[in-house]
């Protein structure tokens, strides 16, 4: 497949781009410095802006499947802006270019009991904003029409480690293991992400993985 993979030098998108590209898939990494894309062979790095539509339907166009690993900048105190103008233009990029998305949100916006976990008390304030900033993307992606989406949030607990390739699949809510934990490897969840990019199973729904 041809990949166009946003935020490919990030924390998830450098997992991303080495699973992709061991599968033998072609990816366009979109970033804001090309110089930081690991040289890779079948990876050309892309210069972008990820709130330029415009550019980015152009940087998308010869792509299969997109998959936005883009976040609006942790620790930046615009990010909730940021964040939710970047994942706009993707939307309206992958709209116009009549292509289909994978976006990669975070864990903040997965429901125990009914409530966000953003919402709680004991979510760390640092990550509050960048979370509730994701959490407004999905719901304002869930009223889209005229593009296919899928969104992924990792586990609550999600860290370097090893590719198993073996887990669970949510939906709304975390999944824990038997200990009640619910945690994933970031090299299992770009596992998760190219299956969807490869065989798309959560079309117009968010989903969710664990051990």
């Amino acid at each position: 497949m041809k990949i166009a993979l946003i935020g490919a030098s990030g924390f998830v998108g450098t997992t991303v781009l080495k699973e992709a590209a061991a599968r033998g898939h072609k990816v366009t990494a979109i970033v804001r410095s090309p110089e930081k894309v690991e040289q890779i062979d079948g990876v050309t790095a892309v210069k972008a802006d990820a709130s330029d539509a415009e550019a980015l339907k152009a940087a998308i166009s010869g792509s299969d499947v997109i998959v936005s690993a883009f976040n609006g900048g942790w620790g930046d105190p615009e990010i909730y802006a940021k964040h939710l103008a970047g994942s706009k233009a993707i939307v309206a990029a992958a709209k116009a270019a009549g292509k289909r998305v994978i976006v990669v949100g975070g864990a903040g916006s997965l429901e125990i009991d009914g409530k966000q976990l953003v919402d709680g008390p004991h979510f760390p304030d640092a990550y509050k904003d960048g979370a509730r900033a994701a959490r407004d993307a999905l719901a304002a992606l869930r009223t889209e029409t005229g593009v296919e989406w899928s969104f992924v949030s990792p586990a609550i607990m999600m860290a370097p480690g090893e590719r198993t390739g073996k887990f669970r699949i949510g939906g709304d809510q975390p999944v824990f293991d038997a200990k009640g934990e619910s945690h994933i490897s970031v090299e299992d969840l770009a596992v998760a992400i190219v299956d969807e990019a490869e065989t798309p199973k959560h079309t117009g729904k968010r989903f969710t993985l664990g051990y």
